[in-house]
Parts: C-alpha cells; sequence; structure tokens
C-alpha cells in the first residue's frame, strides 16, 4: 500500500476493459482503476472484467470501483461482489456524515470512499472516515456535465481534505473531469493521486477511448521535477 504521507503524487487512470488497462499500463499510470463511464460517476464493471484488468496489469496497483450505494447495507453488498477480482483497492461513493453503522467491508480489500463535490466534502469528514475503517478517501464530480473539481470546490478546501487524509494516515485522491492544466495547482496539494477519465481521452468524451499520448503526457507532468518539490 502507498504511504499516505508520501510527497509522490501518482497517476490515476479510470478504464473500462482490459484492452484499457494495457494502455494506461504502458502509458505509466500508476494506478490503474476499474470504471465503467458510461453508468454514471462510479459505475462498477462487472467482477469478470475486473479480473480481466487485474490480470493484465501485472504488478501495477489496480482499484475498481463498486457502485453508488444508498445506505451501508447497500455499500456492503457492493463491496462483496467484487472482493474476489484481485484487485488492489475497492472504491465506493460515500455520502459525508453517512451512517456507517452495519457497514461490512471486504476482509484483505482496502476500500476507498469517495465523497461527491457536489455534497461540499471537506476535512472535516475525515476523521468518520477513518473510524469507519476507510483505508482512503477520494472527491470526485457526480455530475459529468462539463463542471471540474475546482468548479465545486475552491484549492483551500481541497488542501485541508488531504491534510486531514494525511493526519489520519488515509490515503487521498482528487479527481472530476480533471484536464492536464490542473496538475500543478492540484498536485501543490499533495493528493496521493490525481484521478483522470475525460481529460485523457480523445475529445475530451470520458465514454470515448483512451488516448495513450494523453495518458503519457499526464504521467510526464506528473513526474516533472517541480511537481515532485510541490
Amino acid at each position: 500500500m502507498p504511504d499516505p504521507s508520501s510527497s509522490r503524487v501518482r497517476l490515476l487512470v479510470s478504464v473500462r476493459d482490459a484492452a484499457e488497462a494495457a494502455l494506461a499500463r504502458d502509458g505509466g499510470a500508476d494506478l490503474i482503476d476499474g470504471k465503467d463511464p458510461e453508468r454514471g460517476a462510479l459505475g462498477a464493471l462487472s467482477a469478470e472484467t475486473v479480473r480481466a484488468i487485474v490480470a493484465v496489469c501485472g504488478d501495477r496497483l489496480t482499484s475498481a470501483v463498486a457502485g453508488e450505494p444508498r445506505d451501508a447495507a447497500e455499500a456492503s453488498a457492493c463491496l462483496a461482489a467484487l472482493a474476489g477480482t484481485g484487485v488492489g483497492y475497492l472504491k465506493i461513493a460515500w455520502a459525508p456524515g453517512r451512517d456507517a453503522a452495519g457497514l461490512l467491508l471486504p476482509a484483505g480489500t482496502p476500500v476507498i470512499a469517495v465523497l461527491f463535490a457536489e455534497d461540499g466534502p471537506d476535512g472535516a469528514d475525515v476523521p468518520g472516515l477513518a473510524q469507519a475503517g476507510f483505508s482512503g478517501a477520494m472527491i470526485d464530480t457526480q455530475g459529468k456535465d462539463g463542471r471540474r473539481l475546482t468548479d465545486h470546490l475552491a484549492l483551500p478546501r481541497l488542501a485541508g481534505f488531504t491534510a486531514a487524509c494525511r493526519a489520519h494516515g488515509l490515503l487521498s485522491g482528487l479527481a472530476g473531469s480533471l484536464r492536464l492544466d490542473d496538475i500543478p495547482d492540484l498536485a501543490a496539494l499533495r493528493p496521493g493521486y490525481l484521478g483522470f477519465r475525460g481529460g485523457l481521452c480523445a475529445a475530451a468524451d470520458r465514454t470515448g477511448r483512451l488516448d495513450p499520448a494523453r495518458i503519457a503526457e499526464a504521467a510526464r507532468r506528473l513526474s516533472a521535477p517541480r511537481v515532485a518539490a510541490a
């Protein structure tokens, strides 16, 4: 598991199948994330597809989204459906302040809570996530209408979130219709990961196919000395 206190910001690329996973792997993605872009912000893939993604990634770290449950019981079922796929992390939508009573996290597979920017999350939400047993926390946008993460939340609020994650030992991530030009400002906040989908697809269409050149450019920008120094 990556060190949540590390200053290195890694690249997360969301993929829909094994072919895209190979593109992300070869382009330099640090974390290859299985997600169905046709099914909203956190559309889950089938267990079979997730297994195929894991198989082509070799020793590259993987994750898979498990959906947008209404409550802890539904979240437990969504996570259980993908727990045996061999994926490194599972991600589940989680509303700020949601009651975690009855939440069953799968043994042996760390789970990342994904908070939606439209709900206004901040650092104050992090202690409860750590107490519930999550291994990480990420902010994404739920509506894929062209608005980006920073259209919903200002940089100081995002900085408070990533700082709270470090303080509580949680891996952090920032995503939400990000563009390559967002990398310097967001990397300076020291999240564990910056997550991309649409910004790495041709014509910025998240339901289209990934562009290998854009993946490589994102990896290059994140490894640039000035980003690493931030």
